[in-house]
């Protein structure tokens, strides 16, 4: 099977290129894709435009690789729970405009079906597309805000996050089901390339969605946490998300929430998304009963995360410090790796992670698709030669092989799978 090239006709129209055969990128460089690395386009995905850069194709007749000279190249965003194993293969114009943060995952057209590069890594279903009713979400957000009607937090993730920006997270919550998020620092302590919530104003790309401007209270957090725990299937609630800064820097009042919200129920996980920066502060939370903890990080390798997550008053070794200090009090311990084809699957990438997986005793490898413009990234971390990459999928099997306990996945696990039946289907 080998899909033919899409371009778009810059009107919102997307056609196929019967003359060229749809290739990937990994790295800066364009490669045929091998054929079990495509899988139909998974509901809830999308096709869009990438104004002013050209895709590359393989050329049916000559067998030697082109560009599509019918319009602009044509990208994929991929639903969660899957992951990216190749890059939309193009060549950008030296006016093309920076791309805006989503991924790019190559797609093509084969029997008038499309299909990406990416492999499914998570069974849940927790964020299909399928099962959002809207219906049910708007009562469920009417009913929040109007029975939370002074809780700072509870307004803005179901007024900013659930009605504005369609959060899945915060549309959940209005469901009353699964994970639940607790947003509640303002500031952060890295400065990250991509970062989604905040962009300094010399920059050309804006950020998806605002930041939270205020620092809730214990009474906020423990009011609206403590009956999701109680009444929600498989229920978690997570410290860090998407429309914040860095949550250990309150980690005083997670502290606080987290002893509050034990007073009151025993059910669920408590988790936390973080950057990791505060092993001390992680340690604190362990003691006061943080179930989980997800770090996020682009690259195991120091001199790769430092030019993307542009720390202040902290470094790489902190992080690795964090998961063993919850390794040591016996938590879940999570990296929220962002996968970007040709840097992530590299030799030295994979002898890095390897080695934070054996000294940090990591439970779990989230595999994120990386948001953000290819080129943009690579300049940013400064990576002018990736280096030869054995592809995604590929190096997924050796890690697997390797480390048979260690669980892939897309999302935080609820306590039923921390505690041994990580297998169980829960979400239906």
């Amino acid at each position: 099977m080998q899909p033919f090239v899409l371009y778009s006709d810059g009107q919102g129209n997307i056609f196929e290129d019967t003359s060229l055969y749809a290739i990937g990128r990994s790295g800066w460089d364009a490669y045929e894709v091998p054929e079990d690395n495509w899988i139909e386009l998974p509901e809830g995905g999308n096709l869009y435009e990438l104004p002013g850069r050209r895709n590359i194709g393989i050329d049916v007749k000559t067998g030697d690789m082109r560009l599509c000279d019918k319009g602009w190249a044509v990208a994929a965003f991929i639903p969660p729970a899957h992951t990216t194993l190749f890059l939309s293969a193009y060549e950008t114009e030296p006016d093309a405009p920076l791309l805006p943060l989503f991924c790019y995952t190559a797609a093509g057209l084969y029997n008038d079906k499309f299909y990406v590069t990416a492999v499914r890594i998570e069974r849940d279903i927790r964020q299909e597309c399928a099962g959002y009713d809207a219906d049910k979400i708007e009562t469920g957000s009417q009913y929040l805000i109007k029975n939370y009607p002074h809780n700072r937090l509870v307004q803005h993730l179901m007024n900013t996050c659930c009605n504005t920006y369609d959060c899945p997270a915060a549309r959940n919550f209005a469901l009353g089901r699964w994970e639940c998020p607790i947003p509640s620092s303002p500031a952060c302590n890295s400065n990250c390339v991509g970062c989604v919530s905040f962009q300094p104003e010399e920059e050309d790309i804006p950020s998806p969605q605002e930041r939270l401007n205020f620092k809730p209270s214990v009474e906020e957090i423990v009011e609206f946490t403590v009956p999701h725990l109680e009444s929600a299937p498989f229920p978690i609630v997570s410290f860090g998300q998407g429309c914040e800064g860095e949550p250990l820097l309150m980690w005083k009042t997670i502290k606080d929430s987290i002893l509050e919200m034990r007073k009151h129920t025993s059910k669920g996980s408590i988790n936390i998304n973080t950057n990791g920066s505060k092993p001390d502060a992680v340690e604190e939370l362990c003691k006061a009963g943080l179930n989980s903890i997800r770090v996020s990080l682009n690259s195991a390798r120091k001199e790769i995360y430092t030019p993307y997550y542009r720390p202040n008053n902290y470094q790489f070794e902190d992080i690795i410090e964090s998961l063993k200090v919850m390794t040591r009090y016996g938590g879940w311990t999570s990296i929220n790796y962002f996968v970007f084809p040709g840097m992530t699957d590299t030799e030295e990438e994979y002898q890095a992670l390897r080695k934070l997986i054996r000294e940090t005793g990591l439970k779990m490898i989230q595999w994120r698709n990386f948001n953000i413009d290819p080129d943009w990234y690579l300049g940013k971390v400064g990576v002018t030669d990736c280096g030869e990459a054995m592809g995604v999928k590929e190096m997924q099997e050796l890690i697997r092989e390797e480390f048979p306990d260690l669980k892939f996945g897309y999302y935080n696990p609820p306590i039923e799978r921390i505690n041994g039946n990580y297998e169980m289907d829960f979400a239906h």
